[in-house]
């Protein structure tokens, strides 16, 4: 396998993070690829066999250029282009909160897939909290737009997210946090500003 600079890792600490959930050689669908850049870890790092989809025509080219298979869609429509249980695991990384259709996103990652995993930045981070109570919508490294310009429709807390999943009949694996490249355990939905969920469905 190629080897991935150590530069990468440092700049995105999260592909690590989702990586030590993933078994070696296993398919992979990546929702909302962006340029593949994660996918291609994945492939190089694991071995994965796997494919991305994406509906900009930039990011299309990106991932052709790096030898990621890629299918051009919009999640908003479904994953019916994807069989049931075709894949070990669907992964939608800091995308969640920008979905339109949250629960029914979540629904065809568990249709399509055996495991679904997705990270999105903490809304209960102490400091988004702290700009909300000076009056202002947070602007952070995870929240990075102003509230005019945001694709973010559904921000939400782990507390949030933990509810929505007891509520939809979703089980919960393995939960991280992280800030930055520090994995948080304390007061994980007020220090952390990264989630990490792996999650299937309830039996």
């Amino acid at each position: 396998m190629a080897k991935i600079p150590s530069s990468l890792t440092l700049l995105r600490p999260d592909f690590a993070a989702i990586a030590a959930w993933i078994r070696p050689e296993s398919k992979v669908l990546d929702l909302g690829c962006g340029d593949g850049t994660l996918l291609q870890y994945l492939q190089d790092t694991l071995g994965v066999h796997g494919y991305g989809v994406e509906i900009d025509d930039a990011n299309i080219l990106a991932c052709l250029n790096n030898g990621v298979n890629v299918v051009q869609s919009d999640l908003e429509s479904g994953l019916s282009g994807f069989e049931s249980d075709s894949f070990d695991y669907v992964i939608l990384s800091q995308t969640l909160q920008a979905m339109r259709h949250t629960e029914k996103i979540i629904q065809e990652m568990l249709r399509a897939g055996k495991e679904g995993i997705v990270t999105f930045p903490n809304f209960g981070y102490w400091k988004n909290r702290l700009q909300v109570l000076l009056g202002h919508m947070p602007v952070s490294q995870t929240l990075p737009y102003e509230w005019f310009n945001t694709p973010n429709i559904h921000l939400c807390t782990l507390s949030d997210f933990e509810q929505f999943c007891h509520q939809h009949e979703v089980h919960i694996l393995e939960r991280r946090v992280m800030s930055g490249n520090r994995r948080i355990t304390l007061a994980p939905n007020f220090f952390g500003m990264l989630a990490f969920y792996r999650f299937t469905r309830s039996k």
